[in-house]
């Protein structure tokens, strides 16, 4: 259990990383705000993480 979770952790640091460096600051504050809003189960926050990182998304294609 604790390598699964290692494994998890070294993942979601890897895909901060990724988009902190395609979409800076703003990505990484979608990302966590998504994040939090998915494990508390708030549908508000997760759901403006999800828009402001599909706004980027589009911005940037």
């Amino acid at each position: 259990m604790p390598l699964f979770a290692i494994i998890v952790a070294a993942l979601a640091i890897g895909f901060e990383q990724l988009i902190q460096v395609k979409f800076g600051a703003m990505g990484v504050i979608a990302f966590v705000a998504l994040a939090i809003g998915i494990k508390a189960k708030n549908s508000m926050i997760g759901g403006l993480g999800a828009v402001i990182l599909v706004m980027l998304l589009a911005q940037s294609g």
